[in-house]
């Protein structure tokens, strides 16, 4: 009888909301579009990125500052410590308290497993081509791997560390890599992270689970979930009414009038790591083995850039909180917006003679200009879940029409378009990219030869040498030229309009404190942040 009258009241403790002290609290964050897949090598969206980073562990996370060169500052994960026996060999020494959360440790095998399929072809990871300086990692024991680079370069210790989250070689190894796209690890992954899995509904909600023994330290935050929003207004609405607790970014100024004025949100200003941009696939829609009947042609894309009115733009959606880069360029990089790298400007004269040069003229006076008989007219993917990208697709419309240019727009949900890009079934795209802490790897696996992400093709030699000499300066200073240059070759050979770079702004309900957002990743601190009991809400002791 004790021990019933004992579960009972368990029970109604838990009914009322068991759950106190200082390991409680339920974060609910606002997404935008839902997750793809759960197994990073394969995705590079950002909102499956924001659940890697609560599930998977690197060796060593990124320096406070958010510096990149050497490895001073770097913060020990997987990794309990490293050295450099040679200018070429990088020996890291693993936690033995590190787990998988099925129980195995994390071994080196684990960390040879993972960089042996993050540079696999056949999985052609994002990250491939960051990790392209490397030759070879070895596991002369359980706890110790053994990285050994090419060439000698400032950001070798960041490119050892960055792009790769630890895999389990023991769940993965006799998974067909052919199939990680689909593989059902990637719906319901075990890692070695602050978080579990629990449950995905795909479209709706995402729930991880705080994991108690975490060997760095419990996480405060008992529960996150994402409840995914159709778009950016739905998912700040689902904020501002308390039905979610965070959302990364509000863009436009009405959203952040809203925010503020809803009385429970602090505001977090960031640097932003995103520009957007439209993309000119400069190969057949469809097609890699031919020439794009339009794009194919330098001077016709750099006169869309002439014709585009980019502070018009600006000033319509965002009235201030964002900038034009004059270059493939995130406000997180703000050492690299410097005088010598200027915005093309608006010239639809220019860009007029250009066309007219090129053949391209309205010859049946129906608005559009053609040539042999083919009308100057292209479609551009918009993904669905972004209001801004779909006002920036209105705004391209009207100013290339009144240059006798039709655009044709195709709304599409993200996954869609990611597929489109990676099959180059496409004529033209409006992206955002989350950029990593350095140019480096970004500006190369996007616009460099043989990119990952180089969906349309692009390709210059010049460009490359001036990206690689950029790459091997000692600091971001020395690099400065190398990277002017570099821009300013992309900005002639115009394989794409560069639009917008946001101010971020991050919303988080009062209640939530240690806040801390990282402009790389807006959610890798989350482990660290809590809610006092004082301030625990029946959301967060359901189920406690």
């Amino acid at each position: 009888m004790v021990v019933a009258l004992g579960v009972l009241s368990v029970a109604a403790c838990s009914r009322r909301g068991g759950c106190r002290g200082e390991y409680c609290g339920t974060l609910v964050i606002a997404g935008t579009s839902d997750v793809t897949t759960l197994l990073p090598p394969v995705s590079d969206a950002a909102i499956d990125r924001d659940v890697f980073d609560q599930i998977f562990l690197r060796l060593a996370d990124l320096a406070p500052n958010g510096g990149t060169i050497g490895d001073s500052g770097f913060v020990p994960q997987l990794a309990r410590s490293w050295e450099w026996t040679d200018p070429l060999t990088l020996v890291f020494h693993l936690d033995p308290r590190a787990r998988w959360q099925d129980g195995p440790a994390v071994t080196a095998a684990d960390v040879v497993f993972t960089f042996d399929a993050y540079t696999d072809t056949t999985i052609a990871s994002g990250d491939r081509t960051a990790l392209s300086h490397i030759a070879s990692v070895t596991a002369p024991d359980s706890l110790t791997a053994v990285f050994r680079f090419r060439d000698r370069y400032p950001e070798m210790f960041f490119d050892a560390v960055f792009h790769m989250r630890i895999l389990p070689a023991h769940l993965l190894g006799n998974v067909p890599r052919g199939t990680w796209q689909t593989a059902e690890f990637g719906r319901a992954p075990v890692g070695d992270g602050p978080y579990r899995f629990v449950r995905w509904t795909q479209g709706q909600t995402l729930e991880l689970a705080a994991d108690s023994t975490f060997f760095l330290g419990r996480p405060h935050l008992r529960r996150v979930i994402w409840r995914f929003a159709s778009d950016l207004n739905a998912a700040i609405t689902q904020v501002v009414a308390g039905e979610a607790d965070a959302i990364e970014v509000l863009i436009t100024p009405p959203n952040i009038k809203r925010a503020q004025d809803a009385g429970h949100l602090t505001l977090y200003p960031y640097a932003g790591p995103t520009y957007s941009f439209l993309r000119f696939n400069l190969r057949a829609n469809g097609d890699a083995s031919h020439p794009h009947p339009i794009f194919a042609d330098p001077d016709v894309r750099r006169a869309l850039v002439l014709a585009t009115d980019r502070a018009r733009m600006l000033q319509s959606v965002f009235a201030g909180h964002a900038k034009i880069p004059p270059g493939p360029m995130t406000q997180q990089w703000q050492w690299l917006w410097v005088p010598e790298l200027t915005v093309p400007p608006y010239d639809t004269a220019q860009a007029a003679q250009l066309l007219t040069a090129r053949g391209w003229r309205d010859t049946d006076g129906d608005g559009v200009r053609d040539r042999s008989g083919k009308k100057l007219s292209f479609h551009v993917l918009v993904p669905s879940s972004s209001a801004v990208r779909q006002q920036y697709a209105l705004l391209l419309q009207e100013q290339l029409k009144a240059m006798g240019v039709e655009v044709l727009i195709d709304q599409m949900e993200p996954a869609t378009q990611g597929e489109r890009l990676h099959a180059g079934a496409f004529d033209a795209a409006l992206e955002s990219w989350n950029a990593d802490p350095t140019p480096t790897s970004s500006v190369s696996a996007i616009w460099g030869h043989g990119g990952p992400s180089n969906f349309g093709h692009y390709g210059n030699a010049t460009f490359d040498r001036q990206v690689a000499t950029a790459a091997s300066a000692a600091t971001p200073e020395a690099g400065k030229a190398a990277w002017v240059a570099a821009f300013g070759t992309l900005a002639h050979d115009a394989p794409g309009i560069m639009l917008f770079s946001v101010d971020n702004i991050a919303a988080v309900d009062s209640r939530v404190t240690d806040v801390r957002i990282r402009p790389d990743s807006w959610w890798a601190l989350l482990w660290t942040w809590r809610i006092p009991p004082d301030k625990l809400n029946e959301r967060d002791r359901v189920g406690g």
